[in-house]
């Protein structure tokens, strides 16, 4: 099937958004439960940040689906993630500030983990909404070959939303 057509792009955005509801589960299971990191504030508050992250993440691709289902030029619900855009580095420096002070304060086990879960979630945030950081297909490892790293989805949509509202405006 042409990696173009509306049925694929679907395939691929419905599967998208279910991973990224997935791994905040499976992510748990192998990091608390089977490696077994210690359930601590600081190691919490690292996976909360990164679950809440893999959350807006499928909220985008589910998102996107809807538009392109719907053929709608806007995306839906682009509000929110203009918000979250802006409310999330309010919430990862105030995470991250906590993780740091746990790990000076108490090294170790309790409070490592946490910080790579959150600095894992500073990632995903420049993933969604300002660089693409995940080339996962073989189109995308080309394009990075030979144009580098690209303006990440969300944030081309929400480009999209702003010039449209300031068009729109009298």
């Amino acid at each position: 099937m042409d990696h173009r057509s509306r049925a694929w792009a679907q395939r691929r955005l419905r599967s998208l958004a279910w991973l990224e509801l997935l791994n905040i589960p499976l992510q748990a299971v192998i990091w608390f439960g089977k490696v077994g990191f210690p359930v601590t504030a600081a190691n919490s508050v690292g996976f909360a940040l990164f679950a809440l992250l893999l959350l807006e993440g499928a909220g985008y691709w589910a998102a996107k689906l809807r538009q392109i289902a719907t053929r709608n030029r806007s995306l839906p619900g682009a509000g929110a993630f203009v918000v979250a855009r802006r409310g999330n580095v309010a919430v990862l420096v105030a995470g991250l500030l906590f993780i740091v002070w746990a790990v000076v304060v108490d090294p170790g086990a309790g409070s490592w983990p946490g910080l790579g879960f959150g600095l894992f979630a500073v990632l995903e945030h420049v993933n969604y909404f300002h660089v693409q950081l995940m080339y996962d297909t073989a189109e995308d490892l080309r394009y990075l070959r030979s144009r580098g790293l690209r303006r990440a989805h969300l944030a081309r949509d929400l480009a999209v939303r702003a010039r449209t509202r300031c068009l729109s405006r009298p």
